[in-house]
């Protein structure tokens, strides 16, 4: 019983680290984000490393089940957060992106939670209903090819993407998305982005 709860322990240590070298994210003022840190023990904040960087040509599930691409989303600016059902500050997050869907409306800023679950698609979906989430579809990339080519080390991971495809920046770690902070960063997008 001792070594369970051993185990469970370091799993919940582990949180949501895909991998042990995260790169470290630049706060607003360029500089590195030494004493900001995640549940995962990772550096959280803005990482504007990747910037310019195009957004990865990789398939993942749309709501409905299909196939689907970073590519369906051009023309307008595109927020993607990286989430999964097991990653505590990702499920901490998802009602505050919820809200930011649904404050954006027809014209405003894209808002795509793609949770990294391996389980099947109907899980997420559910896992969705159960938490309330109304704004967000279930959108799953369940071989984590996405984050995988995005670098994306740590879950949450959300990602700015220009109308062109161009990576903005990225946040790692969880972020109240209503916030005036949130909207500060989304404002550099271009679009009207709102909050609520």
């Amino acid at each position: 019983m001792r070594l369970v709860v051993i185990s469970c322990a370091l799993l919940a240590l582990a949180a949501c680290q895909k991998g042990k070298e995260a790169q470290q994210p630049i706060q607003e003022n360029g500089q590195t984000a030494e004493n900001a840190t995640s549940t995962a023990g990772e550096v959280k904040g803005v990482d504007r490393g990747h910037a310019g960087m195009p957004a990865p040509d990789v398939s993942f599930k749309d709501p409905d089940g299909e196939e689907t691409s970073l590519a369906e989303f051009a023309g307008k600016p595109v927020l993607v957060n990286l989430w999964a059902t097991w990653c505590a500050p990702c499920v901490k997050e998802l009602p505050t992106l919820d809200r930011l869907k649904g404050a954006q409306g027809k014209n405003g800023l894209q808002v795509v939670a793609i949770s990294q679950d391996n389980a099947p698609h109907a899980s997420v979906v559910a896992f969705l209903d159960a938490h309330k989430i109304e704004n967000l579809d279930a959108y799953q990339d369940e071989n984590m090819d996405l984050s995988a080519k995005a670098g994306a080390e740590v879950l949450p991971t959300s990602i700015l993407f220009d109308a062109r495809g161009r990576e903005i920046w990225r946040y790692v770690g969880d972020l109240d998305w209503t916030s005036p902070e949130a909207v500060k960063l989304l404002s550099e997008s271009g679009s009207a982005a709102k909050g609520n």
